[in-house]
């Protein structure tokens, strides 16, 4: 087995920030030849987004090849054109109506390629909304998401953008899904995923609880927990996120058993606390009690015992202590990539493709670095069969950006 089945399969990506250079990472980590297109001469505004949207270009950028192209002129579509006369799947983020404007849209690249499938990654799917412009944190907001994640009067957008990469991973389950019809009918066709419709699915199971229970669900802060022990413990040597624990015991196996690693006799025997339903009751002296016990031990205790004990637990976790992440380096979930696609600079391990293929569980790698802007606009113009003149004058014209040779 393979962990990059899609290998051969031939991407043109019009994308820019999270949800369209997410989709296209999928597919290049599966193996597609991804051609990132990017708008002559500046490129994608991602390389140049500063504070915490800095590492944006190199998070999603991997494995991909760039051409830098002026849409804005017919020249410039032609050369889309030709590409997506070759291409499987044409994948776009832009605002509503913006690759039609450019010559490039669904009706134009499929009259050239009635088998492209081209996937256009929207704010909205068909409705009233589909013209407005969006954002991850304004769809965590319109759908009801920020509401869930901040306490009570306090909403909050989570904190990653995880809409933008959740309709991405849905658009390429529906890219994926087309090419399957049309192996049966030789046809492509425009396909869609969209961000508000995302957030809407995560909060099908709220919605279907209100529905099953009459009553609106509270912020995830101020919820009613379901299970009896599911928080964050403070252990002993100080205060803060370096001596705290999550521990969550989520049945009456994993009850017995953590109070049999933690010597607690007298509560293993209580009636009050002899299911889960009856322990979630108690939770008012519950929890103060288990935290005199956990609050007397060691971090490096705690989590030793949870460990033995085989119940779910967790230090609270920074973003940082993901580089040196004993599980991660050993599976190979961390890639070696460069945090400056212009060159230079150390490398950090970046997350890889969460998922693994065959007996030997091999997992998708790095075999390009985030590129350079342009820096592959000859090999793939080459590869279209532009002839050297050609590729020089449009070169020469500014239609086509090349990076300078590296060296």
């Amino acid at each position: 087995m393979s962990a990059t089945p899609l290998k051969g399969l031939r991407v043109l990506e019009f994308s820019h920030t999270i949800m369209g250079p997410c989709a296209g990472l999928v597919l290049a980590d599966l193996g597609a030849e991804v051609v990132k297109v990017e708008p002559a001469p500046a490129g994608d505004h991602t390389r140049r987004l500063p504070g915490f949207a800095s590492g944006f270009f190199a998070t999603f950028n991997r494995n991909k090849r760039s051409l830098a192209l002026d849409l804005k002129r017919p020249e410039g579509q032609a050369v889309a054109h030709r590409l997506a006369a070759r291409a499987d799947i044409v994948l776009e983020n832009y605002g509503p109506g913006t690759m039609e404007r450019l010559g490039c849209g669904w009706e134009r690249l499929s009259a050239a390629n009635p088998r492209l499938v081209y996937l256009a990654l929207k704010g909205f799917l068909a409705g009233p909304y589909e013209h407005r412009p969006a954002l991850d944190e304004v769809v965590q907001f319109q759908s009801g998401l920020a509401y869930m994640t901040g306490p009570p009067g306090r909403p909050l957008r989570a904190g990653a953008s995880i809409v933008d990469i959740l309709g991405a991973v849905f658009g390429v389950a529906a890219a994926l899904a087309a090419l399957r019809e049309r192996d049966a009918t030789g046809k492509g066709q425009r396909i869609s995923s969209a961000l508000f419709e995302s957030a809407v699915f995560l909060m099908g199971s709220h919605m279907a609880g209100l529905a099953a229970t009459g009553e609106p669900p509270p912020p995830m802060p101020a919820r009613r927990g379901a299970w009896g022990i599911y928080d964050v413990f403070e252990t002993a040597g100080g205060e803060g996120e370096d001596n705290q624990l999550f521990i969550g015991i989520t049945s009456d196996q994993q009850w017995a058993r953590f109070t049999a690693e933690f010597g607690l006799r007298e509560m293993a025997a209580d009636p009050r606390l002899a299911t889960n339903a009856l322990r979630a009751a108690a939770r008012p002296w519950l929890i103060p009690a288990l935290q005199e016990v956990i609050g007397a031990l060691p971090r490096e205790e705690v989590a030793a015992r949870c460990e033995r004990a085989a119940i779910s637990w967790a230090p609270v976790g920074r973003p940082g202590d993901l580089f040196e992440d004993p599980h991660l380096l050993a599976g190979g979930g961390l890639l070696r990539t460069a945090i400056d696609a212009a060159g230079g600079g150390a490398l950090f391990g970046l997350p890889a493709l969460p998922v693994e293929f065959g007996v030997a569980r091999a997992r998708p790698g790095l075999t390009r670095q985030p590129p350079r802007l342009g820096e592959h606009s000859a090999e793939v113009l080459e590869e279209a069969g532009y002839s050297a003149a050609e590729r020089e004058r449009l070169l020469r014209e500014g239609i086509v950006v090349a990076a300078p040779e590296a060296g």
